[in-house]
């Protein structure tokens, strides 16, 4: 009973130490038992707050991505412009992941592992504001702030992908940048420098380069999928 009275709290114990466990060992590799233990809870007591493992891995991935269907439009609304709007979002998602790296490489692993049960909490807890984030690029489009080949729906895909896959990936991938040296926190500093600047550039118009009249980079070709007939 001492461990029912600690309510939301231990629910929220639960939720971190199964978040960790499931990134690092799979859904099938972490076991109540281990999730309770971490938790200092016996295995009973677990199933007090959440009545399966199945519940329990619904609640990891409802607390995760029910974060941003509160965060994205109080951002949004709280910006005073285009640029502030994307810097303000950018930075909450991966410091989001940052703060726990655990969160992207759990997502990944979901992904990847159960993509048809993903696809409903994608739809119910992510495309609400994305659609808002679409919304918002098209209007910058209108304003001629935003390139206007940008595919918004599209963009949001790949840049959902990028920052979750680059901090999943992050530990490795940074084998790739020579740091001659330099502090592992520096290094990393300037792996999330460059992905910001990748997504700044490609969605807004530089103003500099609008005033001057320099030509926009020819839009590539549209890469055909495999099967797809030429035109």
């Amino acid at each position: 009973m001492a461990e029912r009275s600690k309510g939301p709290d231990i629910t929220q114990q639960i939720l971190a130490h199964a978040t960790r466990l499931f990134a690092a060992r799979g859904f099938v590799g972490a076991s109540l038992r281990d999730i309770a233990k971490a938790v200092g809870i016996r295995k009973p007591s677990l199933l007090y707050h959440f009545n399966s493992k199945d519940d329990l891995r619904r609640g990891v991935l409802e607390n995760m991505l029910a974060h941003w269907n509160e965060v994205v439009p109080r951002l949004l609304k709280a910006a005073t412009s285009g640029h502030e709007q994307f810097q303000a979002v950018a930075t909450e998602t991966l410091e989001f992941f940052r703060a726990d790296p655990d969160r992207a490489r759990l997502l990944l692993r979901e992904l990847l592992d159960r993509p048809e049960e993903m696809k409903p909490l994608i739809v119910s807890h992510v495309q609400p504001w994305t659609k808002i984030i679409c919304d918002y690029i098209r209007k910058g489009q209108q304003q001629g702030r935003v390139h206007a080949d940008i595919d918004p729906e599209a963009y949001i895909v790949h840049m959902i992908n990028l920052m979750v896959c680059g901090v999943a990936l992050q530990d490795s991938i940074l084998a790739l940048m020579p740091s001659g040296g330099e502090e592992a926190a520096r290094a990393t500093q300037r792996y999330v420098d460059e992905l910001l600047r990748v997504a700044r550039a490609g969605l807004f118009i530089d103003p500099a380069a609008a005033r001057e009249g320099i030509e926009p980079p020819v839009a590539l070709p549209r890469v055909r999928p495999p099967g797809d007939p030429a035109p």
